[in-house]
C-alpha cells in the first residue's frame, strides 16, 4: 500500500489553474489536446475509484474534450480526491478488481492509478508550461510498473515504445522513457 494523496493533490492543482485558452494545446500525448487530457483524467479518477471500491464500471477513460464538464477545474479536482480516498482502505489493495475492462490484482490497480496520476500529471505540466515533481517514493513505484512492461506489450494500448534516455538519467525521465514519452518534450 502506498499513499496516492501526493499525486492526486498535484494534479489536482494542476487541473485548477488550466486556462480555456490551453483547452485546444498539444501535449506529449499525440493523441491529446489539453481538453482531452483532461477528459482522460475525469474518466479514469472514476475507473480507478470504482476499482478500489471493487465496483464494476462499463468503459473506459477515452479522452475526448466535447466530454468535459463545464465545471472540470473543481469537479475534476473533487474526483481525484475521491480515488485517493478510496485507495486509503486496506480492501482496495487485496482481491481482485476491474479497471480499463481489465481484470487485476488491486495492488497492481493501485500502482497503475498511481502510474495514471504521475504520468498525465507530467503530461498535463509539460503542456501548460508548468512545473512537475514527484514524490521520489512514489516514482519509485511508477518506475517498477512501467519496468515491467515488456516490448510485446508495447502496442500503443498501454504505453508506445521506449524512448532511450540512458541508464544515468534522472528517475523521471527513465519512467518518462520507458513509457513511451519523450522527456524533452516543450510546447516549443
Amino acid at each position: 500500500m502506498f499513499d496516492l494523496s501526493p499525486a492526486a493533490d498535484q494534479l489536482a492543482g494542476l487541473v485548477r489553474t488550466v486556462t480555456d485558452g490551453d483547452l485546444k494545446a498539444p501535449t506529449p500525448c499525440p493523441d491529446y489536446m489539453v481538453g482531452d487530457l483532461l477528459d482522460h483524467i475525469n474518466g479514469l479518477s472514476v475507473a480507478f475509484t470504482m476499482a478500489a471500491l471493487k465496483t464494476p464500471l462499463d468503459g473506459t477513460a477515452a479522452g475526448d474534450a466535447s466530454r468535459l464538464p463545464l465545471d472540470f477545474r473543481e469537479a475534476i479536482p473533487a474526483r481525484l480526491g475521491e480515488l485517493a480516498e478510496a485507495w486509503r482502505a486496506k480492501d482496495a489493495w487485496e482481491g481482485m478488481t476491474r479497471a480499463g475492462g481489465v481484470d487485476l490484482p488491486g495492488e497492481v490497480a493501485g500502482a497503475v492509478a498511481l502510474d495514471e496520476l504521475v504520468l498525465h500529471g507530467w503530461d498535463l505540466a509539460r503542456a501548460t508550461g508548468q512545473p512537475f515533481e514527484v514524490d521520489e517514493n512514489l516514482l519509485e513505484v511508477v518506475h517498477g510498473f512501467v519496468s515491467s512492461i515488456g516490448p510485446d506489450d508495447r502496442d500503443g494500448s498501454l504505453f508506445g515504445a521506449a524512448v532511450d534516455v540512458g541508464p544515468d538519467a534522472p528517475l523521471l525521465d527513465r519512467v518518462l522513457g520507458l513509457s513511451g514519452r519523450d522527456p524533452s518534450w516543450s510546447l516549443g
